[in-house]
């Protein structure tokens, strides 16, 4: 795992040894300054000529420069070293998350990945920088106070035969008892972060049925789960501050009184001022690095929770990879299902598709109609090989999906989602999505098709309009006609509708497809419908039932054989039947085109 983390440093390789290089030169110098100032108090007893005073405390000036300097360039170049390693790392993550089939990302849920891409980067940064910087010189500090300590001080030195040990087993009980809360912490993030989205991606649900105050009191509770586990674990860290001035007080006041005890006997033979002044400034710097060393223990620990998570994602393999020699061209639109079978989990009991063998040349129009739960979009996420089959095989153009590579076959297939995606950007910019080299002439033609280039010329900015994040700002209908004309520009060899004209008014739906036949006559087109009115002109209907195909055929043929087809379709024409013989409302009312679809 940390060979794998490590790797993500790369060019910032060399700012990190730099930064080793500086600490160490910072520490020699520290320790260093006290034995010098030692030596400078005691010949100021004597007979010191001020040039010589001059000479010395020249070279403390110089050597504290110097110190300060190499501090300075190593806080420098350790935080562009740490920030480099968490730019690489997130990018290694993005870059690995962007290879995952929708297998692997079941395995994670989004906000987990969103935490790991953020939150747990930044603890995994804060430790690296902790590493290359404190973590050498804390405890280089303290190996060499303790060794000019004992060149110093002698007998004195033995005040660090009690403190360090009693520092030392302290630290480590605050840790450990610290540890657990800080680990719980990180698993909590997931579910505070998942209650965010969830609240802003169903604001309008949750607004719709006043449900704030519970959306406020479980996001409070996750907070306060956070907060609680965060107190404990600081509250038990705090006690390093009481432990150290502890250890500190103690050291003084064994050095203050031993060594005045044995300047007094030996008359300043065996020891004078400056040793007992050298012995303090070690003492601080020994129980100093003492708390940083525990700190770094502290920080480190709980990023391995972090590094652990970090780690999982980079070693996720893709659920769908390229053959060593992909086929690089799609011939045509012809799909076959070949005995196919799927389920999302190998765990899983039941599979979601079960005995699927069907045949669609290049060109047709295919409807496919269902209940919920049917498994029609699992059916259609098979052919861009968004899925794997677990049993079978599809083939497009021929060819096995899993033989192709998987660029070439994805740009070959068009998806419009019920719930589509639109991203902040202008209307242009999401458009050219399908087509990035299409002309503004092009972009009106496939939105004209798709029935959009109307409310498009009713903005202020018409193309130019800007597009809020997840489409906000536009209507339902609005946004599935915009991604529609966005695949259209792309021209593919097959175009997948899922259910994607459910929020426009039939006489919208109507000239979509009018507009589709005309557009791609060559695309083999495929439209899932609640409404039968969308595929009833279509050259062969698939009809589903729990995972399998119940029958096939066209419209005239299904209300002949197919009870299920029958029924659906007496039951919404009778509703429409029954709409149209209803009393209009009161007053001179009009509902447009937009309204309906709204």
């Amino acid at each position: 795992m940390v060979r794998r983390l490590l790797s993500c440093v790369r060019e910032y390789k060399k700012l990190s040894i730099l930064t080793f290089c500086l600490m160490v030169g910072e520490v020699l110098i520290e320790c260093l300054i006290p034995f010098i100032t030692a030596e400078l108090v005691n010949r100021m007893k004597g007979d010191l000529e001020i040039s010589r005073l001059l000479t010395i405390g020249v070279t403390l000036v110089l050597m504290a420069l110097v110190s300060l300097t190499c501090g300075g360039l190593a806080g420098y170049t350790s935080a562009k070293a740490s920030e480099g390693f968490a730019k690489n790392l997130r990018s290694d993550l993005f870059d690995r998350i962007q290879s995952f089939s929708f297998q692997n990302i079941d395995r994670f849920s989004s906000t987990s990945l969103v935490t790991r891409l953020t939150t747990d980067v930044a603890n995994v940064q804060m430790s690296y920088m902790m590493i290359i910087r404190t973590a050498v010189r804390s405890p280089l500090m303290l190996v060499f106070a303790v060794i000019m300590a004992f060149i110093m001080g002698g007998k004195l030195a033995a005040t660090f035969v009690f403190v360090l040990p009693a520092m030392v087993i302290g630290l480590i009980f605050i840790t450990r008892k610290a540890m657990p809360a800080f680990r719980r912490v990180f698993r909590k993030y997931d579910k505070l972060n998942e209650s965010v989205e969830e609240n802003v991606r169903g604001m309008r649900v949750v607004k719709g049925f006043s449900r704030e105050e519970y959306e406020k009191q479980k996001f409070k509770k996750a907070a306060d789960d956070i907060c609680n586990d965060f107190t404990k674990a600081e509250r038990i860290v705090a006690l390093n501050d009481p432990l150290m001035q502890i250890c500190w007080y103690f050291n003084m006041v064994f050095i203050l009184t031993v060594g005045s005890k044995l300047i007094i006997e030996s008359r300043g033979l065996d020891l004078d001022v400056g040793q007992i002044s050298a012995m303090l400034t070690y003492g601080i710097q020994v129980l100093m690095s003492l708390q940083m060393i525990s700190m770094i223990y502290v920080i480190i620990t709980i990023s391995l929770e972090s590094m652990r998570r970090i780690h999982e994602v980079l070693q996720e393999q893709p659920g769908l990879t390229n053959p060593e020699n992909p086929v690089m061209e799609v011939r045509d639109g012809s799909i076959d299902f070949n005995n196919v079978s799927f389920k999302y989990s190998e765990k899983s009991e039941k599979f979601a598709l079960a005995d699927v063998n069907l045949h669609i040349d290049s060109g047709m129009t295919v409807g496919i109609i269902g209940g919920t739960g049917s498994s029609k979009s699992s059916l259609v996420q098979m052919i861009p090989r968004l899925y794997d089959t677990t049993e079978g095989q599809v083939l497009v153009g021929g060819v096995n999906v899993k033989n192709y590579d998987l660029v070439t076959l994805r740009d070959s297939v068009a998806m419009v989602l019920q719930k589509n995606q639109l991203f902040s950007g202008t209307i242009k910019e999401n458009l050219r999505w399908g087509n990035e080299d299409a002309t503004d002439e092009e972009l009106v033609e496939a939105c004209k098709l798709a029935q959009a280039d109307e409310f498009i010329s009713s903005f202020p900015k018409c193309y130019d309009t800007f597009i809020e994040q997840g489409g906000t700002n536009v209507s339902g209908g609005q946004k599935q006609r915009l991604c529609i004309a966005r695949a259209l520009l792309k021209k593919p060899k097959i175009l997948i509708l899922d259910d994607s004209t459910s929020a426009v008014d039939t006489r919208t739906d109507a000239m979509i497809r009018k507009g589709m036949a005309s557009y791609i006559p060559e695309t083999t087109k495929i439209i899932i419908a609640q409404r039968i009115a969308s595929v009833q002109e279509a050259d062969m209907i698939i009809v589903m039932d729990n995972g399998r195909i119940v029958t096939t055929g066209t419209h005239k043929e299904l209300m002949e054989s197919s009870p299920i087809y029958r029924e659906t379709y007496e039951q919404q024409t009778s509703g429409q039947n029954a709409a149209v013989s209803e009393p209009k409302p009161a007053g001179n009312v009009k509902i447009s085109a937009e309204g309906a679809a709204a």
